[in-house]
């Protein structure tokens, strides 16, 4: 099978989306020591599942991307967090059966993504 092994979130100010997803998921963001803006991201310990990504400025027009899910130990934690740090809540929350609690956010460049808190949540 193949697998995403990689993202890439577009940002019109990278440095500003950095700050947004360390502040609200805990990512370790760090500038690629390239020739332009490319900030790698790292969501986790490699025995974690999952992977990780960049962030970049922004080549293509808003909502030509791809949504990203994120998890989370405490979804309502984490919408606080999004929201203290500019992001939006785009819907409510809702209970999906046997898989957990979801709900999707943007991003202070207006990228949509998605928090899960997984079935542990019910």
């Amino acid at each position: 099978m193949n697998r995403v092994v990689h993202f890439e979130i577009g940002a019109d100010d990278p440095t500003r989306a950095a700050d947004f997803y360390a502040n609200v998921f805990g990512w370790e963001i760090k500038k690629w020591d390239g020739n332009m803006d490319y900030w790698l991201v790292m969501t986790g310990d490699e025995k974690d599942s999952g992977i990780d990504g960049a962030i970049m400025r922004r080549n293509f027009p808003k909502g030509s991307s791809t949504i990203n899910t994120i998890t989370v130990e405490d979804a309502d934690q984490s919408k606080g967090k999004v929201l203290q740090a500019g992001g939006k809540q785009v819907t409510d929350f809702e209970i999906i059966p046997k898989v957990g609690k979801f709900a999707y956010f943007e991003d202070t460049e207006g990228n949509l993504f998605g928090i899960m808190q997984w079935k542990g949540y019910m």
